[in-house]
């Protein structure tokens, strides 16, 4: 006999198998006579309390015992296929319509501008030790995308976007721990994320697909309301290449790509989108606050068997939402521009979630309205708006990428910090006056936040925190239209906007689900 039993337990028992037998035994009034194997379905932390509690969710078998299911699948050698399919962009969105091509026996050919994994980390070394950007391979560029450096966060609410339990039993099968399948907030950790990026990219070329690194769309042909063909710009020049069908992937950051369609008089439209600055605590100090803790010695008790505590907060400030973003626990804050003359933050954590600080991006909702004084840049207004930020933040900084940065309390009490706390951020701190680096638009929304921020988390306004300038790319400020059905552009019936970029996905699950849905829609 089978059966699923949900349970609430305390943490220490959660992380001891035979405890939670006996449990799942009592629950279910099994004899003792009776052998019972459990198997965890599902876990999450209920941490509302000072008594912390695990939900579980279990597989209960009472005399027989659990089969492990093995995750495996099976992709067609398309070497040779008369369909291709051409992917610009490497990212979450690119890689697993790449993969979702192999299934349907596609040949995928994906362009990526920027650099393979290995070759990308020296530039990644170059931004934070002599801030130097390479704008064709950087934190947002290259293989993987932004994604690969994005602390994999597998956490999505899109579950009617796609198979969730698909995209996540891929990342499996690619090398990602099976406990993802299993937690309620999965995720994979900057650390493990580039070997499994690798692993799905010896995937594409073992079936037939085609990668190519340092590869950048610069222009394209449109003939009888299709893309006849695109240039592509290599190391061995540039070379015009025929397209059947070309899915567009190329993320939130490829602002050229949005620029090269303005000039073709292809539709695309401004979007909302937030922005906002990283904001940084001491991991110890979100740990005990979350976990309700009188004492740091609580903390490190309460610390061996809880991972490091996250947070998530929205307030509305003058009919504006303002909210935490992509929280990191235990995590670094990353500098993420893709040209040189600016200054961009986001954070990422390694798998153990184990260094001493906790990040967050705390962003500021903004409304088509608010691009009023960009509106001569047409539907790239929201763009020239986020581009503006991100070069106050630039100059305010010392023209370097030393990022702007202020004490929390003192930006909330409007006081210049005489000095800064010690910060994940590797290429440095300069303390500003951070409500002249986010103008009168942001800035107030952001005091007001945190104040309430403050009192729905008693410690978090504190000076040990620092907020570091800008949190400007949480989603796209330009959205690329397509078909609700036919996911095609409505004035190209072979052009497919994917992904992030596109204005369609927020995350690796929502664009690796986008890419798959973009693939299905090839064949249609």
């Amino acid at each position: 006999m089978q059966t699923k039993l949900q349970l609430q337990v305390s943490p220490t028992t959660a992380l001891n198998e035979q405890i939670l037998k006996e449990e799942a035994r009592k629950s279910l009034s099994v004899s003792n006579n009776d052998h019972v194997a459990i198997k965890i379905l599902k876990r999450s932390i209920d941490a509302r309390n000072r008594n912390i509690k695990i939900n579980v969710t279990l597989l209960v078998s009472v005399n027989e015992e659990i089969k492990e299911e093995q995750i495996h699948f099976e992709y067609p050698d398309v070497s040779k296929a008369e369909k291709n399919c051409h992917i610009i962009g490497a990212g979450p969105a690119g890689l697993f319509a790449a993969l979702r091509c192999l299934e349907l026996g596609i040949k995928p050919i994906i362009f990526e501008r920027g650099k393979d994994i290995k070759a990308r980390r020296r530039d990644l070394a170059a931004i934070n030790k002599d801030h130097v950007v390479n704008p064709e391979s950087n934190y947002c560029f290259g293989e993987g995308g932004a994604g690969t450096y994005s602390d994999g966060k597998l956490y999505t609410r899109s579950n009617k976007r796609g198979d969730i339990e698909k995209v996540l039993k891929v990342l499996v099968f690619h090398g990602a721990s099976s406990e993802i399948l299993v937690d309620a907030h999965p995720h994979i950790g900057t650390n493990k994320l580039p070997q499994l990026i690798q692993n799905i990219r010896e995937t594409i070329l073992k079936h037939g697909g085609e990668i190519h690194f340092n590869s950048k769309l610069t222009d394209l042909n449109i003939s009888d309301e299709r893309i006849s063909f695109v240039k592509i710009k290599s190391e061995n020049g540039e070379q015009e290449l025929p397209v059947q069908k070309l899915i567009l992937a190329t993320g939130h950051s490829a602002r050229d790509i949005y620029e090269l369609l303005h000039r073709k008089n292809i539709l695309i439209e401004a979007k909302p989108f937030a922005l906002g600055v990283r904001a940084e605590h001491p991991q110890s100090l979100i740990d005990k606050i979350q976990y309700h803790c009188g004492s740091l010695q609580e903390v490190i008790t309460k610390r061996d068997y809880l991972p490091a505590a996250s947070y998530a907060l929205v307030q509305q400030v003058g009919g504006r939402g303002v909210y935490s973003f992509c929280m990191c626990p235990g995590g670094i804050i990353a500098p993420c521009a893709t040209d040189q003359e600016e200054v961009v933050t986001n954070g990422w954590s390694p798998s153990k979630r184990n260094n001493p600080y906790a990040n967050s991006g705390i962003v500021v909702g903004l409304e088509l309205k608010d691009f009023e004084p960009y509106q001569k840049f047409g539907p790239l207004a929201g763009l020239e708006f986020q581009k503006q930020l991100e070069k106050n933040a630039w100059v305010y900084g010392g023209k370097t990428q030393t990022a702007p940065a202020q004490r929390l309390d003192d930006f909330v009490n409007g006081k210049i910090s005489k000095d800064l706390p010690e910060c994940s951020y590797q290429p440095g701190l300069k303390s500003v006056n951070m409500h002249e680096v986010l103008g009168k638009l942001i800035a107030p929304a952001l005091k007001s936040g945190f104040k309430a921020f403050g009192n729905k988390m008693r410690g978090y306004m504190t000076n040990e925190a620092v907020i570091v300038g800008v949190e400007s790319r949480t989603s796209t400020p330009v959205r690329i239209p397509r078909d609700k059905e036919k996911m095609t552009h409505p004035q190209l019936s072979n052009l497919f906007p994917c992904g992030e970029g596109a204005g369609y996905a927020g995350g690796i699950m929502s664009a690796a689900m986008d890419g798959e849905r973009c693939a299905n829609a090839i064949i249609v």
